[in-house]
């Protein structure tokens, strides 16, 4: 299955920042199929795509997000998605 993952930070700049690194190496070091991610250039959210097994699945990767542990994350979306 192929999931959508679109987030907003909140007014955190400061700690957005020293999480950022983290955050990063934990999508990417999972080795997860067809995974793509990155911030926008207004650093303001990011997105990302991945594949897991479940929506549940998906779900426990999304809340072992370190933006997500440490409540910087203000808005986010995980969508199942289908690409033909």
């Amino acid at each position: 299955m192929r999931f959508l993952y679109f987030y907003l930070m909140g007014d955190q700049p400061d700690a957005v920042r020293a999480a950022a690194p983290e955050h990063a190496g934990y999508w990417r070091g999972m080795g997860l199929a067809n995974y793509l991610g990155g911030p926008f250039a207004d650093r303001s959210g990011g997105l990302i795509t991945f594949d897991a097994a479940s929506l549940a699945e998906a779900e426990r990767l999304v809340a072992d997000d370190p933006f997500v542990q440490r409540g910087l994350i203000e808005q986010s979306w995980l969508k199942e998605w289908k690409l033909d």
